[in-house]
């Protein structure tokens, strides 16, 4: 239960703050069981972090843990500062971001451009949000170049995945039996139906992921493809003391020459990322007619101005190869799917995302927990990737209307998952202008447009 009980049709309650809204758990909105038992074991993707910190930055792993703690701070405000996504990565973008830090030394050098690079990112999402572009970027780019985008998005997150070499091949029997899983909950018209008739398999499908995770970890167990973990107890320990020593504090901020190497790759991570936000925008639109209960204000300014301040935490904080981007796409989209069943099974949506990270943070301090998933964090990694390349394929699909526009944006999405996403989006732009457009130089939609109507 909560304080604020919300009245039909309308908002959940909040506290005004400027353009935020202020929700508290217990306050404003009641604490979700099935979201809880998520984020115990969900959390463990935000774990998957801490090779790559070690790796390209040169971070001890006890001070990775203490930045994957200010990571998890960053991914409890959305939902207290009233924007109903689930956060997470700006997960495509990673290949990308690693690129840009395999021409920098671990350590001082490596820290310096990460900062560089995240901090741009942060001014990005921050101008575009005060001036009020970003939501308007989303009503004026034409639906071609939007699916472009987001069907790029899910090709470069499989690719990564199945290619010679990538995670896919060397674990496939546990990647294999935990996608399927996945796949077959979260999506399948037959379980659907059988959701519809059973209170068993309704339960099943509240979890999402979940199910699909632990068949994967205990298939790679049983196959030997993962060690079988030694579980500690106690509280885990992050260096916060020594993080210190690692950030531009103490190594020294980036000099201007830096700043200008990062942009191209910084440019890239939002177009990504506005990527997600249209992903998750069309998440929300799909279940916000559905529940007339609630009236869900998903301010694509609000997203740009809470998903800059996150970035510019871990800028000066706690630099991050994964960026902080405005959605987690698969948690999001299962969050929505059991929005869909109603109050009873989620009373908000809010409180569904609320109560997912909260959780999702605490446990990054047990001990127990944090030492039996150690061994396995590549399947969470992978499994949400692979899941999120399905969803942004299945949305960005979703956004077309006819066949001109199929072509356009398949085009572009495969030159953005191959060339990356500056490559892709001139793309998408050049084959709109010279195809979809029936004036060349006229800047009003053209209502006439080749395509307009389907034939099919």
């Amino acid at each position: 239960m909560q304080l604020y009980e919300r009245e039909h049709g309308k908002e959940q309650p909040y506290w005004p703050a400027g353009p935020f809204k202020i929700r508290l758990p217990f306050i404003h909105y009641r604490w979700e069981t099935a979201e809880m038992f998520q984020g115990l074991i969900m959390f463990v993707v935000s774990l998957g972090m801490i090779p790559l910190l070690e790796q390209y930055l040169g971070i001890p792993y006890d001070v990775a843990l203490a930045y994957v703690v200010i990571c998890g701070i960053g991914f409890m405000l959305p939902a207290l500062l009233g924007t109903p996504m689930v956060p997470g990565w700006i997960t495509p973008a990673i290949p990308v971001v690693l690129l840009f830090l395999g021409d920098y030394e671990p350590g001082a050098e490596a820290i310096q451009a990460m900062f560089a690079l995240q901090f741009l990112v942060f001014l990005i999402f921050l101008i575009l949000g005060i001036t009020g572009l970003g939501a308007r970027l989303v009503e004026v780019i034409p639906r071609s170049m939007k699916g472009g985008i987001i069907i790029g998005a899910g090709f470069a997150a499989l690719m990564g995945e199945i290619e010679a070499g990538g995670r896919l091949a060397e674990t496939p029997i546990s990647l294999i039996a935990g996608g399927v899983i996945c796949l077959y909950l979260m999506f399948s018209v037959s379980f659907k139906g059988i959701v519809d008739k059973s209170e068993l398999a309704r339960k099943i499908a509240n979890y999402g992921m979940v199910p699909g995770m632990i068949v994967a970890i205990l298939v790679g167990f049983i196959v030997g493809e993962y060690d079988v973990p030694n579980v500690e107890w106690g509280f885990t320990q992050p260096a916060f003391a020594e993080m210190w020593n690692y950030l531009p504090f103490m190594v020294g901020f980036p000099d201007w020459e830096l700043f200008f190497y990062a942009i191209p790759t910084a440019v890239i991570a939002y177009i990504i990322a506005f990527g997600d936000i249209i992903v998750g925008k069309s998440l929300m639109d799909r279940v916000d007619h559905l529940r007339r209960d609630e009236d869900i204000d998903s301010s694509l300014n609000r997203v740009h101005l809470i998903t800059a301040i996150r970035n510019g935490l871990h800028a000066f904080f706690a630099p991050y190869p994964g960026l902080a981007g405005p959605i987690w796409t698969a948690v999001t989209a299962t969050m929505a799917e059991r929005y869909k069943y109603g109050r009873k099974a989620m009373d908000s949506i809010f409180s569904g995302g609320g109560t997912f990270w909260i959780t999702g943070f605490i446990a990054v301090f047990l001990l127990p927990l944090v030492s039996f998933f150690q061994p396995v964090l590549p399947i969470a990694l992978s499994l949400t990737l692979l899941l999120t390349g399905y969803i942004c394929l299945m949305v960005g699909l979703e956004q077309l209307e006819n066949n001109t526009e199929r072509g356009i944006a398949g085009t572009m999405g495969v030159v953005l998952a191959v060339y990356g996403a500056g490559w892709g989006l001139a793309t998408g732009a050049l084959l709109y202008w010279m195809i979809e457009r029936t004036h060349l130089l006229r800047f009003t939609p053209d209502p006439e447009a080749p395509g307009a109507t389907d034939p099919d």
